[in-house]
C-alpha cells in the first residue's frame, strides 16, 4: 500500500506543479525506499555445540557464533533485504507521505526554475525528459537521503522507525476517541452543506489514519490474530452514512412515505437507485440538500447519531470491528455484515442507525410540505 502510494502521491504532486508526471513518481518512490532499513540479521540456535574448526570458518565468513552451556547460537546480518510487513503496508504511509512531499516539491521547484540538462531539439522528447530530471532528482533525492543520515547520526535510530513510534502511532490512537470521530463527522457534513465533498476533503485524515487502522486491521483479521483498532475507514462506510453523506437514503425514504410536494417526490424517486449504492449527488444538488437551511439541521444531527451509537457499540464489543474493506457502493445492511467479517450484529446495529435517522429527517420533511418549492 504506501509503495503504491508513494507512486501515486508523486506522480499526482508533479502533475499539479506541471512537471512530468512519471518522473515525479520516481522520484516519491525512491524518496520512500532510502529510508527504509535494508539489513537483517537472525540467529539459528543449534541442539549441540559446534566444533571448533566450524565455528573459526562462519567467523572468518562475518558470521557470530556464541556457545553457552554447551549449545551455540549462529548469528548472521545481510544488506539488501526490505521487511514489507513492517515498512510496505499501512504503516509506512506516513514515511511515504512526508518524503514523497519533500522530494517532488524540490524536484519540481528546480525543474520549474530550468535547472536542468537541456537537450538539442533534435533529441526525442522521452530522452529529453530523462535528462532534464537527472539534476532535479539528483538535488532532492540527496536531500532526502541526507535528512534520514543526519537524523540517524544523532539519534541512533532510522527516521522511519522514529515517525512510526513518534507521529504515526499517538495520531492513531488519537483516531480512535470519541471526540475524533465527532469532529471528523461534523466536518465532513458542514463541507457537503455548502457543496464541497466533504469525504474527498477529509480523506487525507481518512486514509493516512482511519485507511492505516483499516490495513492493519484487515491484515491481524486475515492471520487470526487480535485485531488492533476498534474504529476505522470502514466503520464510516459501513455504519455512519448508509445512502451518503448525510444518510440521505433514509431522507429518500422519508420523501417518498411523507412528502406532499411533487418536486420532492420527484427527486427522491430518481434518487432512490442510486441511494441505495450510497449514491447521493442526485438528492444532494437535485432536492437540493446543498445550502438548504431546513434540511441542514436534520442532514448534520442523523450522522452525529449514527456515528455515536455505531462508535459505541463497537467499543464495546456489542459488534465486531470492521476488518474487511469493502468496496463503497455496496448496499447498506450488506456492507456492515461483510465489513465485520460476517458478524450478523451489524445487520441489527445498521437497522438501528437507519431507525433512528428516519425519526430524525421525518419532522423536517413534513415541515417541508408548508413550505411553497418557488420561495
Amino acid at each position: 500500500m504506501a509503495v503504491v502510494f508513494a507512486m501515486s502521491l508523486g506522480f499526482n504532486l508533479a502533475k499539479a506543479y506541471k512537471v512530468d508526471p512519471l518522473s515525479g513518481a520516481i522520484v516519491s518512490l525512491v524518496a520512500f525506499f532510502i529510508g527504509l532499513p535494508d539489513s537483517a540479521s537472525t540467529t539459528l540456535s543449534l541442539a549441540g555445540e559446534l566444533p571448533s574448526e566450524v565455528a573459526t570458518m562462519i567467523s572468518d565468513a562475518g558470521g557470530t557464533v556464541v556457545t553457552e552451556g554447551g549449545v551455540s547460537s549462529i548469528g548472521g546480518s545481510a544488506w539488501g533485504y526490505f521487511s514489507f510487513g513492517s515498512y510496505m503496508g499501512g504503516s509506512g504511509l506516513f514515511t511515504a507521505m512526508i518524503f514523497g512531499f519533500i522530494s517532488v516539491v524540490i524536484f519540481s521547484i528546480l525543474m520549474n526554475k530550468k535547472l536542468i540538462i537541456k537537450m538539442p531539439d533534435s533529441v526525442p522528447p522521452a530522452v529529453s525528459k530523462a535528462f532534464a530530471a537527472i539534476i532535479p532528482a539528483i538535488v532532492s533525492l540527496y536531500t532526502v537521503g541526507l535528512i534520514h543520515d543526519v537524523f540517524k547520526q544523532i539519534s541512533g535510530q532510522n527516521l522511519v522507525d522514529w515517525i512510526s513510534s513518534a507521529i504515526q502511532a499517538p495520531l492513531m490512537q488519537l483516531s480512535q476517541g470519541y471526540f475524533a470521530v465527532f469532529i471528523i463527522v461534523i466536518l465532513i457534513h458542514v463541507l457537503w452543506f455548502f457543496g464541497l465533498h466533504g469525504t474527498n476533503i477529509m480523506s487525507p485524515v481518512l486514509q493516512t489514519l482511519y485507511g492505516t487502522a483499516m490495513v492493519e486491521n484487515t491484515n491481524a483479521y486475515q492471520a487470526g490474530e487480535e485485531i488492533p483498532f476498534k474504529w476505522v475507514a470502514g466503520s464510516f462506510e459501513a455504519f455512519v452514512w448508509p445512502g451518503g453523506a448525510g444518510v440521505t437514503l433514509v431522507l429518500l425514504i422519508c420523501i417518498l412515505v411523507f412528502s406532499k410536494r411533487d418536486d420532492y417526490k420527484t427527486v427522491g424517486k430518481l434518487g432512490i437507485g442510486p441511494g441505495a449504492f450510497n449514491i447521493n449527488e442526485p438528492v444532494m444538488f437535485g432536492l437540493p440538500v446543498v445550502l438548504n437551511p431546513i434540511l441542514m439541521i436534520p442532514f448534520v444531527l442523523a450522522p452525529i447519531a449514527t456515528a455515536t451509537i455505531a462508535y459505541f457499540a463497537t467499543m464495546t464489543g456489542l459488534v465486531r470491528p470492521v476488518v474487511v474493506n469493502v468496496i463503497w457502493v455496496m448496499p447498506t445492511i450488506l456492507s456492515g455484515f461483510l465489513a465485520t467479517g460476517g458478524d450478523w450484529r451489524a445487520i441489527v446495529l445498521t437497522l438501528v442507525n437507519l431507525a433512528v435517522a428516519f425519526v430524525i429527517w421525518t419532522p423536517f420533511i413534513l415541515a417541508a410540505n408548508k413550505m411553497n418549492p418557488d420561495d
